[in-house]
């Protein structure tokens, strides 16, 4: 079997389950890393931010925000999702004409 497979282009079929489809909305991403993998937390700002005070009395504005969804991808993985958002976005400013 091996034999038959080596140095034919491989393609990943990935299905989802529909719970998954409609994907989660998110205002931003925190990203962060550990020694075996990068971490995106995706979050949602629940309510208005409001005036707050620091540790040092220091007016600050808080945003509340609940994690949506949290990422892990393995190291070498992170130029190629970086290659292929400049892609995308590419191809978005070129169809949107920004």
């Amino acid at each position: 079997m091996a034999e038959e497979t080596e140095g034919l282009p491989t393609r990943i079929q990935v299905t989802s389950t529909p719970e998954l489809e409609v994907g989660c909305y998110a205002d931003f991403v925190g990203i962060w890393h550990q020694d075996t993998s990068f971490v995106l937390d995706f979050s949602v700002c629940t309510n208005p931010p409001q005036l707050g005070h620091d540790e040092d009395g220091n007016h600050v504005l808080n945003i509340p925000a609940r994690m949506t969804a949290r990422v892990r991808i393995p190291p070498a993985q992170v130029f190629e999702i970086m290659k292929a958002l400049e892609t995308q976005l590419s191809a978005g400013e070129r169809e949107t004409g920004r």
